[in-house]
């Protein structure tokens, strides 16, 4: 029999920035109470769904690394490694971090904003390399080399960037047996889907990534999903996705 491979992909809770309905990219926001709520919950929901871990991925922003703790824990697996890269930070959203995403509408038309949230190779207005917001002046990101840093990334861009890890890093213990969770960022996670689920460029404009539910996945050899699917209540993860649809209307 062919060898199959589990891996499970989590967006962060909700965080403050998503309450307040603001571009975040790579602005370390943390988790607000809800988030927190969400982590604990999607840890539960793998621990009834009987999975188990031996590692796991995550980024270096507060409000993936806090989610990966809070499910961990209520999984009773804290215990286990953990791995920490700016390979799988939030999509950079150049200019626009900060901004309201309803304001940003009215400013630059929903169809523009829309190709910059969900779209597949429009970057937003980049950052100068002297802003606060250009990763380089982060003393986290010091021994990244500044060409690779980004000031502002489409879909594309982030996909770019995260193959590389998910290449170099995670295959190789999915190709060990190892179960894998990689808690990440709606855009980084979108693009790992993308290539997971071999989701066209047209397809992945339209999908949204709710907070905090855990999607489930049965790889093939070729590291290509099987079988893939939301852990949790239907209805309840399709409100947390027609929320994230609606962050840019008008109100």
């Amino acid at each position: 029999m062919k060898p199959e491979y589990q891996l499970i992909l989590l967006r962060h809770g909700e965080s403050e920035w998503n309450r307040q309905n603001l571009f975040t990219g790579w602005r370390d926001v943390r988790l607000s109470e809800l988030g927190e709520r969400e982590a604990s919950e999607a840890g539960r929901l793998m621990a009834e769904a009987g999975l188990n871990f031996d590692l796991a991925f995550t980024s270096l922003l507060s409000r993936a690394i806090k989610t990966l703790w809070l499910s961990l824990e209520a999984m009773d697996l804290m215990w286990i490694p953990v791995h920490k890269h700016w390979r799988l930070n939030e999509r950079h959203y150049g200019a626009l971090q900060g901004s309201d995403k309803a304001e940003a509408v009215q400013k630059f038309g929903e169809a523009q904003v829309k190709q910059w949230r969900r779209g597949y190779a429009t970057p937003p207005p980049p950052v100068d390399v002297n802003s606060m917001d250009f990763p380089g002046n982060d003393p986290r990101y010091a021994g990244v080399a500044q060409s690779e840093l980004p000031c502002g990334e489409s879909l594309k861009d982030v996909l770019a960037r995260v193959l590389p890890y998910w290449n170099d890093s995670v295959v190789p213990q999915l190709e060990k047996g190892k179960r894998v969770l990689i808690v990440a960022h709606g855009n980084s996670l979108r693009a790992l889907m993308k290539h997971i689920e071999n989701i066209s460029d047209d397809r992945i404009v339209d999908f949204n990534l709710p907070t905090g539910v855990p999607r489930a996945y049965r790889l093939d050899t070729n590291l290509k999903a099987i079988e893939a699917g939301f852990l949790g209540n239907a209805s309840e993860i399709q409100a947390r996705i027609e929320a994230v649809q609606k962050q840019t209307q008008r109100t």
